[in-house]
Formats: C-alpha cells, structure tokens, sequence
C-alpha cells in the first residue's frame, strides 16, 4: 500500500468521524445540559447546598405517595386496556390477507396527526352528549381518553414484530400437535414480545405524567405530571426537578426491564 492510498483511508475516516459532530453537539445541548440543569435542581436547595430534603419529604408526604401510586394505578389500567385492544387488532392486520390492510393501519394512525387537544376535545363532547356530566364518571372518562389517545403507539410496534414474525415457526407448533390456543400462547406472543413491550413503553410512562386529559374531563385528581406542573407554577424548581429524577428512575427500570426481556427473547 502506497503513501497515497493511506492519506486517502485516512482523510476517509476523518470525514466520517467528522459527521458525528452536528449529533454530539445536539446531544450535549438538548439532551446532557437540560438533564444536568434538572440533577442541579433536584439535588439542591434554594442556597445551592447539596441535599436530598426534597425526596425525603416526597416519599414522607402521604398526599405526593398517593400521587406515585394513583399515576401508576392509571398508568397499569391505561396500558392494561391498550394491549388487550392494541394486540387482536395488530394480529389481524398483520396476518390477514386483506389487500388494502396499509390503508387500514394509517386510518389507525391518522388520529396521531391531528392535534391531541383536538382529539381530545372531540371525545370530550362525544362523552358529554352521552353523559350529561363528566364530573359524574371522571375516572372512567380519564381511562377511555387516554386510551384512546395512546392506542396507536401500541399497535404499531406489536404489528412491527407480528409483520416479521416467521409463520413456518407456527405451522411447525401446529405439526407437531400443538392446538390453536397453544401455538398463541407458546409461540406467537413470545415471539411478539419485543413489541409488547416496546408498546407498553410507549404508553406506561405518558399515561403516568399526561394531566390534560385529567383536567378536560373534570378529573381533579392530581396525577405525576400535574405534580410537576403544580411545583413549577409554585416557582418551586427544587421539588419540581425531582419529581421529574423520580420519573427518569422509572424510565430507567423500565428500559433495563425492556432489554432484558428482549435480550432473552432473541436468545431463546
């Protein structure tokens, strides 16, 4: 190999390691500084002496426990209701042999194109001309809203890893005795399961923090998110950063609980 040819491979490698820098630059501005300046406040007081007072007296305080565990209660039955809907409908999508089943999965998707406070506002009257009173079913109405506002980030994944999922594995079950029951349950839900959970999420933790849907459907009960809205109209930076650690901690679990599921799934 000539001098030429290595200046060449080098000014090669230079170029491509240069192309990183646009993303390392909008990394470290819109991802690391943000989420430094939310650790600064959270573990901080108004002095800026280090402490952990704020998660003290979070997990002390019965009305902000009650608050964890309300916004994980809604966030299990939003995601509960999901999937049972999210998984038949992804299934038939992606084994049917409808001829137009594309057109069917972006009329499943278009509702994601319209504003939220739109579709939710519709729904709102739809379940006012239905009710009477909103305030009368407030939880109901805050369950059916947020499903069907997050329906469609879970049936995308699920139909992602149904589209892929290989149909001679499931002939095979079928051969070797295996009922109907058993090769869904035995072979093409395990096999889904990277888009289960990809989709549960995708729904769990918005489910947890969104209290617009809590507020237009007359559901005073304060949710993770209208815990941090509260803080930081109160100019309470402090305890409002760490709600939000508190909340990244779950992102956290969740995540290592995603890989780890999806991980054995590929091993298997």
């Amino acid at each position: 190999m000539n001098d030429n040819t290595i200046k060449r491979a080098d000014s090669i490698h230079f170029s491509r390691s240069f192309l990183s820098i646009p993303y390392i630059i909008f990394l470290a501005v819109f991802v690391v500084l943000p989420l430094l300046v939310v650790l600064y406040y959270a573990f901080t007081n108004g002095s800026g002496q280090f402490t952990v007072r704020h998660f003290v007296n979070f997990f002390t305080n019965d009305r902000t426990v009650g608050t964890l565990f309300y916004s994980l209660f809604v966030a299990v039955i939003v995601t509960l209701f999901c999937l049972l809907l999210a998984y038949p409908t992804a299934y038939i999508l992606a084994k049917s042999d409808f001829k137009h089943k594309g057109l069917l999965l972006i009329i499943l998707v278009v509702p994601m194109w319209i504003n939220f406070t739109l579709r939710l506002t519709a729904m709102k009257e739809i379940l006012d001309a239905i009710e009477g009173n909103l305030a009368y079913y407030s939880f109901f109405n805050t369950i059916l809203c947020m499903t069907y506002d997050f329906l469609p980030f879970m049936i995308l994944p699920i139909y992602n890893s149904l589209s892929k999922l290989d149909d001679s594995m499931v002939e095979a079950a079928r051969d070797l005795g295996a009922s109907g029951r058993q090769a869904m349950f035995r072979v093409i839900i395990p096999m889904s399961m990277p888009g289960i959970v990809s989709g549960i999420t995708m729904v769990f933790l918005p489910a947890m923090t969104n209290y617009v849907v809590l507020d237009m459907v007359y559901n005073s009960t304060f949710i993770m998110g209208s815990l941090i809205g509260s803080y930081f109209s109160a100019y309470d930076w402090h305890a409002g950063s760490m709600v939000s650690v508190i909340l990244l901690a779950l992102i956290f679990v969740i995540s290592a609980l995603e890989n780890r599921v999806t991980g054995s799934n590929e091993r298997e």
